[in-house]
């Protein structure tokens, strides 16, 4: 993988990967890939760690990403 990836954390939403993407044990063994996909942040998909839009119906509320001052210590 040698394109850049964008991440859009949407507010009340999933997480936007626009992109090709790896997704990778813990030994480095790469398990799928995946290309432009949302991944689930409100915890009630049932296609994990995809979105399938349950935060709509689930009453999700969380900011989007908003800032510099959230990548300190990343």
């Amino acid at each position: 993988m040698s394109e850049k990836v964008t991440i859009k954390v949407r507010p009340n939403g999933s997480i936007r990967v626009t992109g090709t993407a790896d997704f990778v044990d813990e030994s480095g063994t790469v398990l799928r890939t995946e290309t432009n996909f949302s991944l689930c942040r409100c915890g009630h998909s049932q296609n994990m760690p995809f979105c399938d839009s349950s935060h709509k119906t689930n009453n999700f509320e969380a900011p989007a990403f908003s800032g510099e001052n959230q990548l300190e210590g990343a």
